[in-house]
């Protein structure tokens, strides 16, 4: 099979052909159908080689953990499947079996240091083995080939609303700074989940267009306006009872922090290495507000998505992209430098 892998630090990934995995006991072997690219796929060849080595990853890996696609076999122990059944993945790795797990935040367990596109072969290729059937989620209605972004984009965004789903009251107003891939998710969770008044911020005209069609009750072009002082204005001087930031540079942590209502809740998404000038705890404690962080979503949260997406719920836009080297990498370009039309997606095989 051909696979787009990371063979070494400091490299550029190629599509190399390489064998195809047979499935052992408990293990499921899956026919990839589409592929979603990430940001962070951007930061890995880039990472210290130390930091992935204490985290369980092996050099050479393929990437991708966006995956959509269809059961192709499996070993012995594993029931319930047919082949040619449409599948999504869920993207984080977790046991089942740890106290994080059982307590539903399956997102935290040790297991999930390493995973499928980072440390172990993920979907870039034209099959992806699981080590058991805990990943899978089995599609309805919806396209394989079009599944792989709810199950990291989608579900990432609809864990970070879900965590605040308590104070998205009507009355209450909702702060989403930056509105790309994930924001663009949160936005229609906000609308769904909740009825505080949607603000968001971005520099992008393209994404604030977006976001007005997807909801947003008003836009805020954060690269020439202060958004403390406007989020004042849009909110009677009180601010948002919600934050969320997709972006995490020093920059919007400490717009958003200061945008924050009375008791209210700051949550970071974004990966863009922030952190705050000021003591974070007298930012904070100043408004008796608390702080989420976290990485990537849970089961649950993931199984959430594909059932709104399943009913019609959601808008899940797309970009294509060929199987090819030169496609792939043309998609990644466009990725870091902002230019896509929503999520990038390689089209893998036909089912």
């Amino acid at each position: 099979m051909y696979a787009y892998r990371l063979t070494g630090w400091e490299q550029t990934p190629r599509l190399l052909e390489t064998e195809t995995p047979a499935p052992q006991a408990g293990q499921v072997l899956v026919r990839v159908a589409g592929n979603g690219l990430c940001q962070s796929d951007l930061h890995l060849s880039h990472m210290p080689q130390e930091l992935c080595a204490s985290l369980g990853w092996n050099m050479p890996f393929t990437l991708g953990h966006e995956v959509g696609g269809w059961i192709e076999s499996w070993g012995a122990g594993v029931n319930g499947l047919e082949k040619g059944e449409p599948v999504a993945l869920v993207s984080p790795q977790s046991c089942g079996a740890c106290l994080e797990c059982a307590s539903g935040y399956d997102n935290i367990c040790t297991l999930g240091r390493a995973g499928r596109g980072y440390g172990l072969d993920g979907g870039l290729a034209e099959f992806v083995l699981l080590d058991s059937v805990r990943p899978l989620i089995k599609l309805h209605k919806l396209d394989p080939f079009s599944a792989g972004p709810l199950t990291d984009a989608g579900s990432t965004s609809y864990h970070a609303v879900n965590r605040v789903r308590g104070k998205l009251t009507a009355g209450a107003s909702a702060l989403l700074i930056g509105a790309g891939g994930l924001g663009s998710f949160a936005l229609q969770y906000l609308r769904l989940l909740g009825k505080a008044e949607i603000l968001v911020a971005d520099v992008n005209a393209g994404a604030r267009r977006r976001a007005a069609q997807l909801g947003a009750h008003a836009c805020i072009d954060s690269s020439s306006l202060d958004l403390q002082e406007e989020v004042g204005k849009l909110t009677s001087g009180r601010g948002a009872q919600v934050v969320l930031d997709f972006v995490g540079t020093d920059e919007t942590i400490a717009a958003g922090i200061a945008c924050l209502a009375p008791r209210g809740s700051f949550v970071l998404i974004g990966a863009g290495s922030g952190g705050h000038a000021d003591p974070l705890y007298a930012a904070l404690a100043a408004k008796a507000a608390d702080i989420y962080a976290f990485q990537g979503p849970t089961v649950a949260d993931t199984r959430a998505v594909m059932q709104l997406a399943e009913q019609g719920e959601l808008e899940n836009r797309i970009e294509w992209f060929d199987f090819d080297e030169a496609s792939i990498q043309s998609a990644y370009q466009k990725l870091a430098s902002g230019d896509l039309n929503g999520r990038a997606v390689i089209r893998v095989g036909g089912n």
